[in-house]
């Protein structure tokens, strides 16, 4: 299975109009090259990838026959997952069905429409020969499977795909072909044109126009920010599943933003429903985290071991870090996905699907948002400061590490809470979310340095069993809780500035 980066651009064009002379861009233009394209397109009977811009489909003909997954990525950019013919027409390869497991879950992915094109196809060569881009004309006819459907559509477009070329070079390219009439497509591909799919805006926009997120209902803004997250969940399975970098990190994110919303405003949910919701995305956060804090942990000990000088390194101290985090690495990313082709997983997903299009909203998230979040947010600052005293009142180290990492989560709910509230309070939420979240990495760094000494003691056991030299665990050992003590001094600076006296001022 091979991925590709696409940058390209569609264009409109009527039938019978000529192209423009692209040579002005371009050093060159190749002789033109015409082939036949024949294409069948396949997504669940309710179009659950065509709605989130992703096509499917097996195509023959041209140079790039095969299977391709095309995910969007950025603006004129998306992924392209290939995977070769093989003899099967009708059933998706595994690996790609894999690749959008969260979208699909269980719903067989079937035909929906069938595309021939006639692709007439030019190279724009640079002075050496270079192909800098693909433009290819393409004539179409479309057909819609299923329900009955028989009508077929018909229509030309202008694919412009960069090769060598960069993005001032397609710029230039485009705007040759307005310049000559041509309008940018208004459909993201071929498919969401045949299937006129126009995506719906989605209720989330309040999070985005805070002149109407301050008219909004509370549970209008919840909803919103709840949304976005699931969405979250889902655009970072993909990338979890094949150990994308940062994509486990930012599903373990959305899952705790998930279940911190659905704690800090369960005055505006039913909460019958949403509590074990909250308990199933615990189970997906603790999977998440097995992967992630092995990896975390790994960068963490190669970066002090880099630091060390090389005569205090005494034995294979880098390569048993190496092979013990990356067999603990490979072992958690293994249950997760095991985890995430599970049906628990799958229910989740789907019990999700049913939280934002069917919300479970009390009397009281009909009132102003204004009104109801601040209070609720100050609530779950006000966490912070209860489990700060806490913290004080510990006689223990352990204890202390304990109730300091009990802190560092309250903060980050205050955090994720006041987020939420941007929209509605403005500087006010701004404020306290960022004071919340220098407070959390103070402490992050404060319980990661936790987890590195037990880390290190386990270590040095093993090496020790195996006649290694102890000396430099030891050092990493005494380094770790120099850095915790470090935290701790800058702690309680932190702590009063993410002070909720603001939030009080705030909820008046």
């Amino acid at each position: 299975m091979d991925r590709y980066s696409e940058v390209e651009r569609k264009f409109d064009i009527d039938p019978g109009v000529v192209l423009p002379d692209l040579s002005g861009a371009a050093a060159a233009v190749s002789e033109a090259v015409e082939s036949q394209l024949d294409a069948t397109y396949f997504d669940t009977a309710d179009g659950r990838l065509v709605r989130h811009h992703i096509t499917l489909r097996r195509r023959t003909g041209g140079e790039d026959g095969g299977w391709h997954l095309k995910l969007p990525a950025a603006q004129d950019e998306r992924t392209e997952v290939r995977q070769p013919l093989g003899r099967a027409t009708r059933k998706v390869p595994a690996a790609l069905a894999r690749e959008v497991r969260a979208l699909v879950r269980n719903r067989p992915l079937v035909p929906i429409a069938v595309l021939k094109t006639t692709r007439i196809e030019r190279r724009l060569l640079d002075a050496d020969g270079n192909a800098l881009a693909i433009v290819a004309d393409d004539t179409v006819h479309g057909q819609r499977l299923g329900d009955g459907a028989t009508q077929q559509s018909t229509w030309r477009e202008v694919e412009v795909e960069l090769l060598d070329g960069d993005g001032s070079f397609l710029d230039a390219v485009s705007d040759r072909l307005r310049g000559a009439g041509l309008n940018p497509s208004a459909s993201s591909s071929k498919l969401a044109r045949l299937l006129a799919d126009s995506p719906q805006p989605k209720p989330a926009a309040v999070r985005d126009e805070p002149s109407r997120a301050r008219r909004a209902s509370a549970g209008e803004v919840v909803m919103a920010h709840l949304l976005d997250q699931v969405d979250r969940l889902v655009l970072h399975d993909r990338g979890a599943r094949s150990d994308e970098p940062d994509a486990v990190h930012q599903m373990r994110v959305a899952t705790r933003r998930l279940r911190s919303a659905l704690a800090t405003y369960r005055p505006l949910l039913d909460r019958e429903r949403t509590d074990p919701i909250r308990g199933e995305l615990k189970w997906l956060g603790q999977i998440l985290g097995g992967a992630r804090d092995a990896e975390v942990l790994h960068w963490r000990l190669q970066d002090l071991l880099a630091a060390q000088p090389e005569e205090l390194v005494l034995g294979p101290v880098g390569r048993r870090v190496d092979l013990d985090l990356g067999a603990r690495h490979r072992a958690a990313h293994a249950d997760l996905v095991a985890a995430l082709d599970g049906d628990r997983y799958l229910q989740l997903l789907d019990t999700l699907d049913d939280l934002v299009t069917a919300p479970p909203l009390t009397a009281r998230a009909g009132k102003r948002a204004g009104k109801e979040l601040p209070a609720l947010v100050g609530r779950a600052a006000g966490r912070v400061e209860r489990a700060a005293r806490a913290v004080a009142d510990d006689s223990t180290p352990g204890a202390r590490d304990r109730g300091l990492h009990e802190v560092r989560k309250s903060a980050k709910r205050a955090r994720y809470a006041a987020e939420t509230a941007v929209p509605v309070a403005g500087n006010p939420a701004t404020e306290l979310a960022e004071g919340m979240e220098a407070l959390q990495d103070v402490l992050g760094e404060h319980q990661d340095s936790v987890a590195a000494r037990a880390l290190l003691l386990e270590l040095s056991v093993a090496a020790h069993l195996a006649g290694e030299d102890g000396f430099t665990y030891g050092l990493l050992y005494a380094q770790e809780l120099a850095l915790a003590e470090e935290a701790r001094g800058v702690y309680g600076r932190a702590l009063r500035k993410a002070s909720t006296r603001k939030v009080r001022q705030w909820t008046k």
